[in-house]
């Protein structure tokens, strides 16, 4: 890191074992994640106006190249969140899978969505409320009137341009679109 590690008690009295823990959390994620180059980390108590005890609160602020990756989201009720070492697991761990995604953008690794195919309606059944696509690929996909978004299967003509979800079971007729979308 850059900076030195910086550990913030709020409402909280100071406690050598909590500072230990953190910094065994923080050097893990280090070795995870090698282009951190600060850390700040604060930990307060819900102060609530209970007899019993109050959940403790972790808060990361994580600055890597680019981002500053904030753990805030941890504040639920929770009675378990009482005992520190859970507050701090459910933090860091919060903390790895932002990491964990974040290494991945910069690797080029996060999945790309691809566009739904494209295709033509070659086949209409008006009366049975069906009819066929065939796709750019020529693939024929059997498609019912509910699949067709906005009610559109009655305005459909055979030539139409659609894009097409293919349903992953298919149906008598072979694959069959579970969405319908009219591109004209």
């Amino acid at each position: 890191m850059d900076k030195p590690l910086e550990i913030r008690f709020h409402d909280v009295p100071h406690s050598d074992f909590i500072e230990a823990r953190i910094r065994e959390k923080v050097d893990e994620l280090e070795k995870y994640f090698d282009h951190i180059s600060s850390v700040r980390v604060v930990v307060d108590k819900e102060s609530k106006r209970h007899n019993k005890g109050n959940a403790y609160r972790i808060r990361l602020f994580i600055h890597v190249p680019g981002k500053e990756i904030v753990i805030n989201h941890n504040q639920r009720a929770d009675p378990a969140r009482e005992d520190f070492r859970f507050a701090l697991r459910e933090a860091f761990d919060a903390a790895f899978r932002e990491l964990k995604e974040h290494k991945q953008k910069i690797r080029g690794e996060v999945k790309a969505h691809l566009e739904p195919p494209q295709g033509r309606v070659i086949k209409l059944f008006r009366d049975q409320g069906y009819g066929f696509i065939e796709l750019t690929d020529g693939q024929e996909i059997y498609f019912h009137r509910n699949a067709v978004v906005n009610g559109d299967f009655d305005k459909l003509e055979v030539g139409a341009r659609v894009r097409v979800h293919v349903a992953e079971n298919e149906s008598p007729f072979g694959p069959q679109a579970s969405t319908v979308r009219v591109l004209d």
